[in-house]
């Protein structure tokens, strides 16, 4: 197996061995060991790599896939703001952010690391890594105020051995690297001696190995080297200036070596901490002793002050336990003669709880699905607290009745998961309050709130208000005019709740729905396409869906009927009498006819419905008003009064058949009645009626008339010929399967009312009619007598009139059908 060294040094090639060496010592490579312990990685690294150095590769370590880095967003979070590795996810590797200084970091700690955890998303993981930070020896030895001089005054007699406590030089590096030695100038005096402490640091004394002789040196000057053992090896310096006074050979000493004490922190300044007491065993002006404090390898400056006269030492500053939990302090007491003793003084830091937790979201999703799985992550939280023990404690919880608790990953930090099921509809959104207190006496408390949505899934359908839904219409609408608005609702939300409104494929008499009404798909108004015809079509059925914009889409359907109504829009339409154009029909009425007879009766129809088509009969016009009369429900005219020799053989009625609507539409017949005993005497007096001698009259004109357009006409015809066929085929295809209703005509039955008549008669035919003029029928009975009289000039008289009627009955757009009475 080749080690890291190993492959160092075969980078190297053929360089010199000095060289390799030099390189070696400065150079603490990436150690390859990693460890793998719950998502815990660690990595080695030396301290003043430039940025961009490579610490380790992390995908590869963990055994993740790039694409689940790039796709997982992956990150690092720090607790603090310096940021001191930098994750490149699209290689995923780490690499140095910023410049490590170990002793800026960690100080004299070792070993020294920093920690920092890395976040994926989709789904979330947490792991964390953990640096190592190797010591470089890129500092050497320093003595406090190195530029002035240590200074003595030393009694010339002074006994031999006599101590002189040094001050102490300061490595950063640790170590190895570290303060290894001191080296005092060479003398014929002094000697230097070192202690080593229980904490691994030396107290340095210079030793009196000779009696000094004012007389010989007034004034010694010495150096003082602190060598590291680092290579290369670097040393501090600093110089010991020595006065050498007279008689005073005694130096102060301490009642105690070490003094040890406690102290609250956030205690008030100026409160006294503890008294430390130095004795001399000279006399007089040489026994007098002043205290000072001088700082120690590690402990904060201007923390304690110490009263120079009493050696009581009190707080001069703030105390902070989060920052420093102990506090050392080396006491000096001088006295006249420059003697100095030294002793130690210990200061514990009592912690309070000061601290509120601190709640950090590192990562959280603003939405959730509302299908979401009982157990998903919403956010992942660090909650810590800069107190100890106790005060440092820290329990997390959120607002009651909400769906979600708290699930301890690594230390400090909290999944808050989903602990039911989420709905939209019920609660589209959450106020989540996390509330963190620790265990101090008494308890502080921190809170913070987060904001999360419920996203929305597709799993509401569109519900209508009802599943039938009644629309009127009234006949003869204009195309384009709305005829009612369909309205569904959806709990969904956004794309979900969009509703799309169709109508079902259905066929209404023969043709599709969609040539009748049209639905605006957005706001579910039904449109009819077409003008409607009430005596075609009396209501339309069609069912509409609501359908939502979701994936899939969820839809629901209700039924619309469309009922048409009816208008007065068709004229009565006279069945009898037929009105001709070259003929006279006219009714009998014998003069015997008694009050009351019956002479005829007008029949007439209205294809609308209802009031529309409840109809009356009205008298207009009558050559004699006092000898006739119209029953205003049935049309039948019968006699007021008893026929005289008087009245006029012919006899011309008008009457005018009004419908019932708003406004009313009527229609009149002629009805010709001849008040006479025989056909000769009839035949002699309608053979002069105006009609016919007009008609006469006229003749010549009409004929002129026609030849001058008889070529024109020819064309024309020829083109009205086929456009009417091709209009009728079109027609009966529309109607073929229209549902009108068959309209009885029963034409009236005459007879002499007294039985005894000398024109007694029965007259009866039978038509059959459909919407397809092809499928009609038309049957005519045997008159019984001659009661119907039908007056012809040119000859053809009775069977034109049979003609006639048959042409009327065969129309094929009238929309009746007479049945047999």
């Amino acid at each position: 197996m080749v080690t890291a060294k190993e492959v160092w040094i075969k980078s190297l090639g053929g360089r010199s061995s000095y060289g390799l060496r030099h390189r070696m010592e400065l150079i603490v490579f990436f150690v390859c060991a990693i460890s793998f312990a719950g998502g815990h990685i660690r990595y080695s690294i030396p301290e003043e790599l430039k940025k961009g150095s490579l610490i380790g590769n992390v995908a590869q370590d963990l055994g993740l896939d790039l694409r689940r880095l790039r796709a997982g967003r992956a990150r690092i979070v720090t607790e603090e703001n310096v940021h001191y590795a930098e994750l490149k996810a699209d290689k995923g590797i780490l690499v140095v952010n910023e410049r490590i200084d170990r002793e800026q970091l960690c100080g004299d700690v070792t070993p020294c690391s920093f920690s920092f955890e890395m976040i994926l998303e989709n789904p979330m993981e947490l792991h964390r890594i953990t640096v190592e930070v190797l010591d470089i020896n890129d500092h050497a030895p320093a003595f406090p105020n190195k530029e002035k001089p240590i200074s003595f005054e030393v009694s010339e007699l002074a006994a031999v051995g006599v101590q002189f406590p040094l001050q102490s030089a300061e490595d950063l590096d640790v170590g190895q690297n570290g303060l290894q030695n001191y080296v005092l100038s060479p003398n014929d005096n002094f000697i230097l001696k070192q202690n080593a402490n229980p904490d691994g640091s030396k107290n340095i004394e210079m030793v009196l190995q000779k009696p000094l002789d004012r007389e010989q040196h007034q004034h010694l000057t010495l150096k003082l080297i602190a060598v590291d053992g680092g290579t290369p090896q670097r040393s501090g310096t600093v110089n010991i200036d020595v006065t050498v006074l007279d008689a005073n050979d005694n130096i102060p000493v301490f009642s105690q070596s070490v003094y040890k004490t406690s102290v609250v922190e956030n205690t008030a300044k100026g409160t006294s901490v503890i008294t430390v007491n130095a004795t001399d065993a000279d006399s007089g002006s040489n026994a007098v002793i002043t205290y000072s404090l001088s700082k120690m390898k590690g402990s904060p400056e201007n923390i304690f002050i110490i009263d120079e006269n009493t050696g009581v030492i009190s707080v001069f500053n703030v105390i902070d336990f989060e920052k420093d939990n102990k506090h050392e302090v080396r006491v000096e007491a001088k006295d006249r003669g420059g003697l100095i003793g030294t002793s130690k003084v210990i200061i514990d830091v009592v912690d309070v709880n000061d601290n509120a937790p601190v709640i950090n979201v590192m990562s959280f999703s603003s939405s959730v699905s509302e299908d979401a799985p009982v157990g998903t992550t919403i956010a992942i939280l660090n909650v810590k607290d800069a107190d100890s023990q106790k005060n440092g404690q820290v329990k997390c919880q959120i607002n009651s009745k909400l769906p979600f608790k708290f699930e301890s990953s690594l230390t400090n930090y909290y999944n808050l998961i989903t602990e039911q099921h989420l709905d939209r509809e019920s609660v589209p959104e959450y106020q989540i309050t996390i509330t963190a207190t620790d265990s101090g006496s008494p308890p502080l408390t921190s809170s913070q709130t987060i904001h999360l949505k419920v996203s929305d899934i597709n799993d509401n359908a569109p519900l209508f208000d009802k599943s039938l839904y009644f629309a009127y219409i009234q006949e003869n609408n204009s195309p384009g005019h709305s005829i009612f608005t369909v309205s569904a609702h959806n709990s969904d939300w956004g794309q979900n709740a969009r509703i799309t409104y169709l109508i079902e494929d259905t066929q209404i008499s023969g043709s599709p729905i969609s040539t009748y009404v049209s639905l605006n798909s957005e706001t579910g108004v039904l449109s009819a396409v077409r003008s409607l015809d009430y005596e075609q079509i009396k209501q339309l059925e069609l069912v509409v869906k609501a359908q939502d914009g979701g994936s899939p889409p969820l839809s629901s359907n209700t039924t619309v009927i469309i009922k048409v109504q009816d208008q007065n829009d068709n004229p009565p339409q006279v069945l009898y009498p037929v009105q001709t154009a070259g003929s006279v029909v006219a009714e009998m009425v014998p003069r015997s006819a008694d009050v009351g007879y019956l002479v005829t009766k007008v029949v007439a129809v209205d294809v609308d419905s209802g009031q529309n088509a409840w109809l009356s009969y009205k008298l207009q016009k009558a050559t004699d008003r006092a000898l006739f009369e119209v029953g205003s429900q049935n049309g039948e005219i019968r006699t007021v009064r008893q026929v005289t020799e008087k009245d006029l053989l012919k006899q011309r009625l008008t009457v005018i058949v009004e419908d019932n609507g708003q406004p009313s539409r009527s229609a009149t017949v002629i009805v010709n009645v001849a008040v006479a005993d025989s056909f000769p005497e009839v035949l002699s007096e309608f053979s002069d009626f105006p009609h016919d001698k007009d008609y006469n009259d006229n003749l010549t004109f009409y004929l002129v008339l026609a030849l001058a357009v008889v070529s024109f006409l020819f064309i024309t015809c020829l083109v009205v010929i086929i456009s009417v066929k091709i209009y009728r085929w079109r027609q009966s295809r529309v109607l073929y399967h229209s549902s009108l209703p068959v309209i009885p005509y029963y034409p009236p039955r005459y007879s002499d009312t007294l039985g005894t008549g000398t024109l007694p008669h029965t007259y009866n035919y039978e038509v059959c009619r459909t919407t397809d003029s092809r499928k009609s029928d038309c049957k005519f009975g045997r008159a019984g007598s001659q009661n119907v009289l039908i007056m012809d000039p040119s000859s053809t008289g009775t069977m034109q009139r049979m003609q006639s009627e048959k042409s009327i009955l065969d129309e094929p757009d009238s929309p009746l059908e007479v049945s047999k009475q």
